[in-house]
């Protein structure tokens, strides 16, 4: 049966989803100065008077605008994109392991934005099999307008949880998550759907098999989310086999609730959660931690400074990153960045060389100080400089990760 479009949301009794599509250009400062945005159709809220105060209807009026003009410069930067992206990687090559690469589609866009991998090692016991979510694509504007949307969903016993990132793995119209929908190569791809039956099918192959699911940004909230949404379908069998999640420059994706029903889910199963956050990233700091939108992380948090040392914190510092107090900090760490990258290569070797792209990036950073934090390198070198104190993680005594 077809969803009527007033009907897309009624799987939850509790939501605030904005459609940019439907924003005007006069809706886009109305917002600024009306407190009745539940009688616009770009907005949809059952309860009245969320957005009443200015300061929140600011970051609505910033969503809006931003997803406005990604939707207006969607295909001439796909173009730009696709040429870009064929020059830097035409010399590239992989290979060494077994890949299955999944391109999926999400329903409400009707695109296929979402993209996973999927590897096995066979090589160690038990036999280990990684899923991982790819990040925001930098010429993807369906992407960046998952990131910035900041409509949110509220399942009962369960919490708010970001309405984009739901999306992107799957989340359906008018049904939300049912626990099966149909599979196979006469019906769509959903992500969450396609990747949780390819789990059954190599674990049920392979009787010792376990997993775990990563991802960089966009990727990192679809990694937890993905786990998110087995404990929402009792998924036993496959929570059973999951390993960890592990998650690098991860958004926020959920409420105070949400977080604590993960935490004791993922306590239940064993399964441990850490969440890497190098120096100033921006996205890890975002949406907002504010009492509007109320997105909290929760899990161990593995900071790692400009110098690469670790910290297990339940936070990062300046946690919702637009703070006057670290301006000066923030700047004189893009100095040092720039400076570093022409010197760790000479102390550390030729696996350190960063192109001209990346230091070209940096110094943009001295005006946009964060900006390249968030770039996989500095993901990349933590995990391999960094120093990080031994983690006991609380789902098991045998829990422990070690980095030294």
């Amino acid at each position: 049966m077809a969803c009527e479009e007033e009907e897309e949301d009624s799987f939850c009794d509790n939501y605030l989803v904005i459609k940019p599509e439907k924003a005007s250009l006069l809706d886009l400062f109305r917002i600024l100065f009306s407190r009745n945005l539940e009688r616009r159709d770009f907005f949809n809220c059952p309860e009245e008077g969320v957005l009443s105060r200015f300061d929140h209807r600011w970051i609505v009026f910033i969503s809006l605008l931003v997803q406005k003009v990604l939707l207006f410069i969607k295909i001439p930067l796909a173009a730009v994109g696709t040429v870009v992206e064929f020059f830097l990687n035409l010399p590239a090559a992989n290979g060494g392991c077994r890949r299955l690469f999944f391109n999926l589609l999400t329903d409400y866009q009707q695109t296929k934005t979402t993209n996973a991998m999927i590897f096995q090692n066979k090589n160690v016991g038990p036999n280990l099999i990684t899923v991982a979510f790819r990040g925001t694509e930098p010429f993807n504007t369906d992407d960046w307008r998952t990131d910035v949307d900041i409509s949110w969903y509220e399942f009962k016993g369960v919490g708010k949880i970001h309405g984009g990132f739901m999306k992107a793995l799957g989340l359906q119209k008018c049904t939300g998550w049912p626990k099966e929908i149909p599979t196979g190569p006469a019906h769509k791809p959903y992500a969450y759907y396609t990747i949780r039956e390819r789990l059954r099918t190599l674990i049920h192959e392979n009787s010792d098999a376990k997993f775990m699911v990563t991802g960089h940004s966009l990727g990192g909230a679809l990694a937890i989310l993905f786990a998110g949404v087995l404990a929402i379908h009792d998924e036993k069998f496959l929570l059973s086999r999951m390993e960890g999640v592990y998650t690098f420059g991860q958004p926020r994706v959920g409420n105070e609730q949400f977080g604590e029903y993960m935490k004791k889910k993922l306590r239940d199963y064993s399964v441990k959660y850490f969440r890497y956050v190098y120096n100033n990233d921006l996205v890890p700091r975002l949406p907002y931690d504010d009492k509007a939108f109320m997105f909290k992380h929760f899990g161990p948090c593995l900071y790692f400074n400009s110098c690469y040392k670790g910290f297990v914190l339940e936070e990062e510092p300046n946690k919702n990153y637009f703070s006057l107090f670290y301006v000066v900090p923030k700047i004189l760490t893009a100095v040092y960045q720039l400076i570093r990258s022409f010197i760790l290569p000479w102390r550390r070797g030729k696996d350190y060389r960063e192109g001209w792209l990346m230091k070209l990036l940096r110094v943009f950073a001295l005006v946009i100080p964060g900006f390249t934090d968030h770039v996989l390198v500095d993901y990349v070198n933590s995990t391999r400089l960094g120093k990080l104190p031994s983690v006991v993680y609380p789902g098991g005594p045998n829990q422990v990760l070690k980095q030294h």
